[in-house]
């Protein structure tokens, strides 16, 4: 008599392993998956007992993977890639042609978004679908094909490729600068300073660089989104430590101007170009990102 063939997980148990591994956090994985977490850790319970091998290290922080869930991993990682590219291909010629970007926000708006019409025009064949948002969306379960992400480049498993030669750098209107005149770094103390917190270098790094003591006066604004800082900017409510790359527009439009000498400006590498692998080979992909790359050249 035949051994009956052994049963293979379910492609959700999968998921949520795969999920759970890059997240780390059974919760968080849950969340993006949209399931709840006691489903989650159904899955991943069904999974071990199935496998007869424990895949996590539990604790009140999260969990690891253990020594035989990491080569599990590894293993099937290139198989649910290889699904999802599979399933992308079989879908209709309207869907192949359409180019979903998942992008953060203040890129999105500042610099890709001006300039996405200029894509349509070389690739009119091309649908483009912009979503924004600082969440890692999952390209798999939401659909995306290429991401715009801001941040340390940690994402395992995924090709990035890191925007160059962005700085940071102080920044004000010229109205301003007119009002209150600002010829030293050390003056700083005396000027009105707009905080942006979400740029990986800020207005401390900044100070503590050039060796000056952090200001003494609170900020005058406080932001979560770099346009925001932008534009209070460009009204003349004060001096920001913003990105170059996402001020561009104002810069060329002499709505903002660089306060300092460029020596005085910090590099950064904060926005990056994400994709899983393979996605390359699909010309949508292939094709937005020679255009992407060719604008930030310029």
């Amino acid at each position: 008599m035949e051994k009956p063939v052994s049963q293979l997980p379910s492609l959700k148990s999968l998921r949520v392993f795969e999920e759970v591994a890059q997240n780390g956090n059974v919760a968080r994985a849950a969340e993006k998956l949209n399931i709840t977490a006691s489903a989650a850790s159904h899955q991943l319970a069904k999974l071990e007992k199935e496998l007869g091998s424990i895949l996590f290290h539990r604790s009140a922080k999260g969990v690891v993977l253990t020594l035989a869930g990491e080569r599990y991993l590894e293993e099937i990682r290139p198989l649910i890639l290889g699904l999802t590219q599979a399933t992308a291909r079989l879908r209709n010629e309207k869907d192949r042609s359409a180019l979903r970007i998942h992008c953060a926000p203040s890129f999105g708006l500042l610099w890709l978004l001006p300039r996405l019409h200029k894509f349509r025009e070389a690739h009119p064949e091309i649908q483009v679908t912009l979503s924004c948002s600082y969440e890692n969306l999952s390209f798999s379960r939401d659909n995306i094909d290429i991401a715009v992400r801001h941040g340390f480049p940690e994402w395992k498993a995924f090709e990035i490729k890191t925007i160059r030669h962005e700085k940071m750098s102080v920044l004000a209107s010229p109205a301003y600068l007119e009002k209150y005149p600002l010829r030293e770094p050390a003056e700083l103390n005396n000027h009105a300073l707009i905080l942006s917190e979400s740029p990986l270098i800020q207005w401390p790094q900044w100070f503590a660089t050039q060796q000056l003591p952090q200001p003494a006066r609170e900020w005058l604004f406080r932001f979560d989104r770099s346009y925001m800082s932008l534009e209070a900017a460009m009204l003349g409510h004060g001096l920001i430590f913003e990105s170059e790359l996402l001020a561009a527009d104002y810069l060329r439009s002499g709505k903002l101007v660089t306060v300092f000498d460029a020596a005085l400006s910090l590099p950064v590498s904060a926005h990056h170009l994400v994709y899983p692998r393979g996605y390359a080979q699909f010309p949508r992909v292939s094709d937005f990102l020679q255009w992407i790359q060719a604008q930030l050249s310029e």
